[in-house]
C-alpha cells in the first residue's frame, strides 16, 4: 500500500475560501474526485491527503486556483477542470491577469485559456482576426468584450455585430413582426452578450443612439464601415461571395473579428464555406492573424469539450472506414 501523505493549505481570509471552494465546496469535490486524493475543510484551512504522486499534483493544482481566488476571482468548475487536466498533461498552469473589460455587475471578464489569451493578444495586435474553434471556446463574449473595451476607450465610434441569417439544419418557415423581429432568432447569442457585459439599459440607449448596431449580413452590403469595431459571427456559414463581401467593407480605423466552427456548417449542400476557402485565401497576409481554438479552450461544461472530442473521433473513422471502402479501378485490378 502506497505510503499516504498530508499537505495543509491556509487561506488568508473567508472572501477567499468563499472564491476558491464554490457553492456547498463543489469545487473541492470536483478536485478530490479528479485527483483521487481526500480534502478535508476547516475553517480557512484546507488539508490534503493521499498518495505521493497524487498530492503533489493537487498542491498544483491548489496553488494555481488559491492564486485565483487571491485576487479576487470566484473559482469556477470549468477553472478546475482546466488546472486538472493541464497538471496531467505536464503543462504549466498560467493564471491570465488580462481584464479586458468589467461587466455591469462587476465581474471581470479576460481570457481563461492559453488559446483565448492567444486569440485576446491577437485582436489587440492586428486588424484582421479570424477566431476558428469550436463551441463554448468563448469566441463570441470575448470578441464582444474586445469590441466594448475598445468603444470605452473610443478607438472607435461605434459597434457593428453581425451574423449570416442561416438556419440550422431545420425550416423555421415565415417568422411574426417586422425584419428586425424576423432576424432577432439569428442573432440571439450576439445580443446575450452585450446584455451579459452592458446590462440591458445602457445596451438599449446605445442601440438607439446608433452606437451598437446588430443586423444579419445581408444588410453589410454597399457599406463602408469606418472608425467601427466589426464582428461577423457564425461566419462558417458564408459563401465565399458574402464573405469577401464582408471583408471590402472595412474603412480607415477599423477592426474586425471573424468568428467560426467549420465543423458546425449549416449551408445548402454543394454550398462551399466562405471561413473555409479565407483560411487558405488569406493566410501569411501582414495585418491577419488566424487563431484556432480547440476543445482544450473550451469554457462551458465538461460535457461540451468530451462531446466535441467525441464527434472528432466519429468523424475521423467515419472518414477512414469511406476512405477503406472506395472499390478499386480496372486499372488497380490488373
Amino acid at each position: 500500500m502506497p505510503s499516504q501523505t498530508q499537505v495543509i493549505f491556509e487561506l488568508s481570509s473567508n472572501s477567499e475560501a468563499f472564491n476558491l471552494f464554490g457553492s456547498y465546496d463543489e469545487n473541492l469535490a470536483l478536485l478530490e474526485d479528479a485527483l483521487d486524493v481526500k480534502l478535508v475543510a476547516r475553517g480557512n484551512s484546507i488539508m490534503v491527503s493521499g498518495s505521493g504522486e497524487r498530492v503533489e499534483n493537487a498542491q498544483k493544482v491548489l496553488e494555481h486556483l488559491v492564486g485565483r481566488a487571491r485576487t479576487g476571482h470566484k473559482v469556477t468548475a470549468q477553472d478546475v477542470r482546466y488546472a486538472v487536466r493541464s497538471v496531467r498533461e505536464g503543462n504549466a498552469l498560467k493564471d491570465y491577469d488580462d481584464v479586458v473589460v468589467v461587466t455591469a455587475r462587476g465581474k471581470a471578464i479576460g481570457p481563461r485559456t492559453p488559446g483565448q489569451k492567444q486569440y485576446v493578444d491577437a485582436i489587440k495586435q492586428n486588424s484582421l482576426v479570424f477566431g476558428i474553434g469550436p463551441a463554448g471556446t468563448g469566441k463570441t463574449y470575448l470578441a464582444v468584450a474586445m469590441a466594448l473595451a475598445a468603444f470605452k476607450r473610443r478607438e472607435v465610434d461605434r459597434i457593428v455585430l453581425t451574423r449570416p441569417a442561416v438556419e440550422a439544419g431545420e425550416k423555421l418557415g415565415f417568422l411574426p413582426g417586422d425584419i428586425q423581429e424576423k432576424v432577432n432568432p439569428y442573432l440571439r447569442p450576439v445580443y446575450d452578450a452585450c446584455f451579459d457585459i452592458l446590462g440591458l439599459d445602457t445596451f438599449e440607449r446605445h442601440m438607439q443612439r446608433g452606437l451598437i448596431e446588430v443586423a444579419p449580413l445581408a444588410y453589410m452590403r454597399g457599406r463602408t464601415l469606418e472608425s467601427a469595431f466589426v464582428i461577423l459571427d457564425e461566419a462558417q456559414n458564408t459563401t465565399p461571395e458574402q464573405m469577401k463581401m464582408f471583408l471590402t467593407r472595412l474603412g480607415l480605423n477599423s477592426k474586425a473579428v471573424v468568428n467560426g466552427d467549420v465543423t458546425q456548417i449549416d449551408l445548402p449542400k454543394g454550398v462551399y464555406s466562405g471561413l473555409d476557402q479565407v483560411r487558405v485565401v488569406l493566410r501569411n497576409i501582414p495585418g491577419i492573424q488566424m487563431v484556432h481554438l480547440t476543445d482544450r479552450d473550451v469554457v462551458r461544461h465538461e460535457l461540451v469539450s468530451r462531446i466535441i472530442r467525441a464527434y472528432e473521433r466519429f468523424d475521423e473513422e467515419a472518414w477512414k472506414e469511406e476512405k477503406t471502402s472506395v472499390p478499386k479501378t480496372s486499372g488497380e485490378n490488373r
